[in-house]
């Protein structure tokens, strides 16, 4: 072998090395709570860590669903995420299509008015979105001018409404409607067919892709929401997982078995989620962010 070979060849176990380590680092935390979720409660803690318990125990698991309403916050959980990614499916698919398609007057200033909007932080507008919930006119109690009551505050359209056309779904089925062909667009318009029309039948079915994957993000998104459910929602009954599981945490101490058993149960929804729609995903990744 020549030195070129021979550089190759340490190149190559070099860089499956650096991986390799790179995946296991990442993998423990994982792994540690996998195990953890089966531990018996008197060997999580135990010096030296036994990455393999000595026997494995469902107790844990139980406990997750006793100590609080799991199955409860899970339908909550569920409920919140799936109406946030419907309405960011369609009101993120017809705003992209009007940024992508349609010729308007304003279309360039409002796109920059919502790429700006995308860079500022959530937590920013967090008071703001708070007042405006609460003192939503005629809603919750409210009168005209928005007093008296408690507007949206304690309801699941309090987590629904702030979040139900996102800047990042709008700009992402924007990116994804300027990959197609605008010919399409013009033979219907001939045709006599009307703009939603057009939208709905001929290039909505065409976004499959980028659907799919706005769907993943938006579900895991809504899923793990904890600082926004704790804001709005004061009612136990209306819980998600993610509040659920605070209630291992009390008096400055934390169970950490059940929470991480829970934690677990509560990655399975996504995780069934990706593996359904994985096929689009990486199609709606490749194609979205191909034009400017």
């Amino acid at each position: 072998m020549n030195a070129y070979s021979v550089r190759k060849a340490l190149g190559t176990v070099l860089f499956y090395i650096v991986t390799i380590t790179i995946s296991v680092m990442m993998f423990l935390p994982f792994f540690w709570s996998l195990i953890t979720s089966f531990k018996p409660s008197d060997e999580i803690f135990s010096m030296p860590i036994k990455w393999i318990p000595s026997t494995l125990t469902l107790e844990h698991y139980r406990s997750a669903f006793t100590t609080v309403p799991f199955g409860l916050y899970f339908w909550n959980s569920f409920l919140l995420a799936a109406a946030g990614v419907l309405a960011n499916l369609f009101f993120g698919s017809i705003s992209g299509y009007a940024f992508a398609k349609l010729n308007f007057k304003l279309s360039k200033p409002l796109f920059r008015v919502l790429l700006a909007a995308m860079m500022i932080p959530g937590i920013v507008t967090m008071i703001p979105s708070f007042y405006v919930l609460k003192h939503f006119p005629l809603i919750g109690g409210n009168d005209l001018l928005g007093g008296g009551g408690n507007g949206f505050l304690n309801s699941f359209w309090g987590i629904i409404l702030p979040g139900a056309s996102g800047s990042f779904a709008v700009f992402f089925m924007r990116q994804f409607f300027l990959t197609l062909p605008s010919d399409m667009m013009e033979m219907a318009r001939i045709e006599g067919c009307k703009e939603f029309r057009i939208f709905w039948n001929i290039y909505l079915p065409l976004t499959k892709p980028a659907l799919a994957t706005l769907s993943i993000f938006t579900f895991q998104a809504g899923w793990n929401s904890f600082l926004w459910p704790m804001i709005i929602l004061n009612d136990p009954e209306k819980a998600t997982v993610q509040m659920g599981l605070q209630a291992f945490s009390y008096n400055h101490q934390t169970d950490f078995g059940p929470m991480m058993a829970g934690a677990l149960i509560a990655v399975l929804p996504i995780l069934v989620l990706f593996l359904l729609l994985q096929k689009y995903f990486v199609q709606g990744i490749a194609f979205s962010g191909v034009k400017g």
